[in-house]
């Protein structure tokens, strides 16, 4: 007998690894939560298994995502970057990362750091949702929309509000698996 999944994933061996495995686990790590905060945005566009096929060229493109590394990118490692077929080669993404980097190690050096900072747009906890079909889920949500502008407003580049709701739902802030689907009690018992 087969799972019951999310519709969003079926059909791609991988994909449907990524959504049973990572897609909605609440994550606290400052460099993962970097990480996928970037690939949301090298989304921007596009559609997620795109960016999900090239997620070790682009780990292996950034040096492992380090911020440290990222944030010193001169205009030579960028044009280096604009000749990656296994990357999304787009100069204002690419570009983007470099900044976020830099904006990411502003926010580690503050009080806060950047877990904390990221998860008080949900209060701390991930928001149980209670979808029963794909068509449900919504694009963005005043809480994506506040984590937006603020990120804006620190500088982030390509952190509009669908970015951020797809980027809160990947790292688990919400937890929008269909209630059909065996990962939303996981997920849910997870955020306990």
């Amino acid at each position: 007998m087969s799972k019951q999944r999310c519709g969003w994933c079926l059909g791609d061996p991988l994909y449907e690894r990524y959504h049973d495995e990572e897609w909605g686990v609440p994550l606290y790590d400052d460099a993962a939560l970097l990480e996928f905060l970037i690939l949301e945005g090298a989304q921007g566009g596009l559609s997620w298994i795109t960016i999900l096929k090239k997620r070790e060229n682009y780990r292996n493109a950034f040096d492992n995502f380090d911020a440290q590394i990222i944030a010193q990118y001169d205009e030579s490692r960028v044009e280096n970057l604009m000749k990656n077929p296994g990357i999304v080669r787009n100069r204002l993404k690419i570009l983007s990362t470099v900044n976020n980097a830099q904006r990411y190690l502003e926010l580690m050096d503050s009080e806060i750091g950047f877990s904390e900072y990221l998860w008080s747009f949900v209060d701390g906890h991930p928001k149980e949702n209670h979808w029963r079909r794909l068509s449900d889920l919504p694009a963005q949500t005043t809480e994506s929309e506040a984590m937006s502008k603020d990120l804006k407003a620190k500088g982030f580049k390509f952190v509009g509000p669908t970015i951020c709701y797809a980027f809160m739902q990947a790292t688990g802030m919400v937890n929008d698996h269909e209630v059909s689907c065996f990962r939303h009690a996981d997920c849910q018992s997870l955020a306990t």
